[in-house]
């Protein structure tokens, strides 16, 4: 990996990890009843997301932190779809109208972003163990 492409990782992270958390502030204030950003629905994910963007800087756990985040974002996305099956075990409130699952697929669709950015970077480290430390000039 080149030293360009190892630059465009911390952008990346963060642009996709915000991208993910707006999809669930979205979805909470927007259709649940009551919220807004102090919440417990909204404060608890955002400080996850935010923790595991801080420690995704430490080098010497950057492996660990992205594998947080990328599992971070399946569950979320895979919560956002399982929440709104009908299945008695959970509670519907509000009520399942269209535009509730229009919020739910926004709310799954915006994890994608922090989905594919982990996956790449986790490819790309398995192919260069120090992706973030490439040389400077590339011999050709």
């Amino acid at each position: 990996m080149d030293r360009l492409s190892a630059r465009r990782w911390p952008p990346a992270v963060i642009v996709s990890a915000a991208v993910a958390w707006f999809g669930m502030y979205l979805h909470n204030v927007a259709d649940l009843p009551g919220q807004d950003i102090l919440s417990v629905e909204t404060v608890v994910p955002t400080l996850i997301t935010s923790a595991l963007v801080v420690l995704w800087f430490i080098r010497p756990i950057r492996h660990a932190a992205t594998w947080a985040l990328l599992v971070w974002a399946w569950l979320s996305l895979i919560g956002g779809i399982i929440s709104v099956l009908p299945l008695g075990i959970l509670p519907f409130e509000p009520v399942q109208t269209p535009v509730h699952y229009g919020f739910h697929a926004l709310y799954a669709a915006m994890q994608v972003p922090l989905i594919v950015v982990a996956s790449i970077w986790l490819r790309d480290a398995r192919r260069d163990p120090q992706p973030e430390e490439a040389p400077d000039v590339v011999d050709p």
